[in-house]
């Protein structure tokens, strides 16, 4: 067969129908690529109404014309894009506009032969996360860009909790860097102003969710380079006093920083009332159905986090949760504490009940009975967001309630209730 033979033989109609119809394909996605826009660049107009005084430099304006009497303008870009750009137009010391954008954006000025020699223009550039970056500008200069790189700040809010127990609550701050923190209290309140922090996702989302007896509602507001957390106590709550407390989570590499309120009698009746309804616990609220309860919870929560909440960690919880450990040694059977891997610890003995509260997370009944204790002292309405707290303080109260939902639906079903 000759060479021109399989020549016509490659081209045959097929051939050439799919040829064309993949140049037809490539040629429709190169005009979709082209069709998408570019970022969105705003103008903002930023000349004075009036123009400077006259300076001897016009008398040779007229040298440069396209320069001097051409449309000026700056464009104003940032990295990351989408940052605040505060624009200021100053001449001789005073600011004779101010317009505020979203970059990227094209900055309309005076023409050059309107603008004084000091006429200048201050841009401020500020993103969430990042710190404010400025830089200035002469009206008489021939730079027309200006790209700004937004530095991200050198601490970031990695996670938040709350905890309400016995009329006494904490709100606790998880930063990767040591905070430089700011506590102030108001007449409905109290603001927490965390310098040189961003904003994170999460943890601004657990913050937003915190309520409890007494604490109405809580607000994280990014101000600049700083973190303003805004308290808004019940009107129910009583005088309280602040303590602040710092220390370190070790196994995250994390700081962390407690605002506690405490009531000025030190909540004395909350602590007694607390005392009675631990040892009203019955075996009955451990065991059973209870139990499956239990053991449903703790499959439905991280074991880490779940051990680490209930950690002795010089929290105000942790002699209540100790004491609620002892009490579950109490109502167990032969007064042992059983943990998930059969071990038994006797809860009379100072040593056994330390050696158990090493892995708190682990003992079986422990959940359960820590939802009879909050059952007792809170209000229905608060039991879900007390027994969150001490249990799963950073989970966010959505996941919380599926997994508390999940398990008093297991106890429901137990015995084929």
């Amino acid at each position: 067969m000759s060479s021109a033979h399989r020549h016509r033989t490659a081209l045959r109609p097929g051939s050439r129908a799919r040829s064309a119809a993949a140049r037809a394909w490539i040629a429709t996605l190169l005009l979709v690529i082209a069709a998408v826009p570019a970022a969105a660049e705003e103008t903002i107009i930023l000349a004075p109404e009036d123009r400077a005084d006259w300076s001897p430099g016009n008398l040779f304006a007229f040298l440069r014309p396209g320069y001097n009497y051409g449309e000026r303008f700056i464009r104003v870009e940032t990295v990351p894009s989408g940052a605040l750009v505060d624009l200021f137009y100053i001449r001789s010391n005073f600011q004779k506009r101010y317009e505020q954008a979203e970059s990227p954006v094209k900055v309309l000025l005076p023409q050059r032969v309107q603008a004084g020699p000091r006429d200048a223009v201050m841009i401020r550039a500020f993103l969430e996360g990042y710190r404010q970056k400025e830089v200035n500008i002469k009206v008489a200069s021939n730079q027309e860009k200006v790209l700004l790189e937004l530095e991200p700040l050198p601490n970031s809010l990695v996670a938040a909790s709350h905890v309400y127990f016995a009329g006494r609550s904490s709100l606790a701050f998880l930063t990767k860097e040591a905070l430089q923190v700011r506590v102030q209290k108001r007449g409905d309140g109290f603001s927490v102003i965390l310098a040189e922090t961003a904003r994170g996702d999460e943890a601004g989302a657990t913050l937003d969710q915190v309520k409890s007896p007494q604490i109405q509602s809580v607000e994280a507001l990014q101000l600049g380079e700083d973190l303003l957390v805004q308290v808004e106590t019940r009107k129910n709550a009583g005088t309280f006093d602040l303590r602040s407390r710092q220390a370190q989570d070790p196994l995250r590499d994390l700081y962390v920083y407690s605002v506690e309120m405490v009531p000025e009698d030190g909540g004395v009746q909350a602590v007694q009332k607390a005392r009675a309804s631990l040892a009203a616990i019955q075996p009955s609220e451990v065991s059973g159905c209870a139990s499956r309860f239990d053991r449903t919870l703790r499959g439905a929560l991280d074991g880490a986090s779940l051990s680490r909440a209930l950690a002795p960690k010089g929290a105000f919880t942790d002699p209540y949760i100790r004491a609620a450990m002892k009490r579950l040694g109490e109502v167990s059977p032969e007064g042992l504490i059983e943990m998930s891997d059969g071990t038994k610890y006797n809860g009379a003995s100072s040593i056994e009940l330390a050696a158990a509260m090493s892995q708190p997370g682990e003992a079986k009944g422990f959940l359960a009975l820590l939802r009879a204790f909050v059952n007792r002292i809170e209000s229905p309405a608060h039991r879900e967001g007390t027994l969150r707290g001490i249990v799963a303080p950073e989970l966010p109260a959505a996941d919380f309630q599926k997994a508390l939902g999940a398990a008093r639906a297991a106890e429901r079903s137990c015995g084929g209730a």
